[in-house]
């Protein structure tokens, strides 16, 4: 299981990194992303300890810890300059909060993350197909979300960026230990989100690329 889109104490999530770790260890995770919600208050911050926590934790067993942040409900018009600021700092993995169908998220936030220097763009909604061809163009990978409410619009997402060609990653966006799921369940939520299996393999193995890319031991 790769999985490049949780939540620790850090942010809105119940887990301290070290416990979020381990409970991914026992479902079999190779990858953990911390992605922890953040806006210009709060990204320096929150970056250095997961940096810490993934400093601690690496090097022995699986799974790979990335620190990572999601900015989230940013005006558009913020969304450039930040991640710009982040990457800056070091940050490996950027993922923004997208136009998910059940939160009041800014209208052209989608837009916006998609021209920005950012790897996913979380829960997108109703994404356009003019929006999954700029994710092609620009390397950036369309999540198809196994939590409630965000996952409402998976079939959309995943029929929207096959179309387009746009590379798909399915995350739990997890903040609880009963969010955490197994491949095997994320197998089964993508074939549910109307891929096949020739497309779940493709996911899963560009999921791997990404993930060894941002921990550093290449493609």
């Amino acid at each position: 299981m790769i999985d490049l889109h949780t939540h620790s104490i850090y942010s809105d999530g119940e887990l301290i990194p070290a416990e979020l770790w381990r409970r991914a260890q026992v479902k079999g995770y190779r990858f953990l992303g911390v992605t922890d919600h953040v806006d210009a208050s709060n990204f320096d911050l929150v970056f250095a300890r997961l940096q810490a926590a993934a400093r601690s934790l690496n090097g022995g067993d699986p799974p790979h810890l990335i620190p990572g942040l999601e900015f989230t409900h940013l005006p558009p018009r913020l969304i450039g300059p930040l991640t710009k600021e982040a990457r800056a700092l070091g940050v490996p993995l950027i993922v923004i909060h997208g136009e998910t169908l059940v939160e009041p998220v800014a209208p052209g936030t989608n837009r916006a993350a998609l021209k920005a220097d950012i790897d996913i763009l979380a829960h997108p909604g109703l994404l356009t197909p003019d929006e999954a061809r700029l994710a092609r163009e620009r390397g950036i990978f369309l999540e198809i979300s196994a939590r409630k409410g965000h996952s409402l619009a998976n079939g959309h997402v995943a029929k929207t960026a096959l179309e387009a060609g746009a590379s798909l990653i399915l995350n739990t966006d997890s903040h609880s230990p009963g969010d955490l799921i197994t491949r095997e369940e994320a197998e089964r939520l993508a074939r549910g989100a109307g891929l096949d299996a020739a497309a779940c393999h493709t996911l899963f193995a560009r999921a791997e690329a990404l993930a060894r890319r941002l921990a550093g031991l290449g493609g």
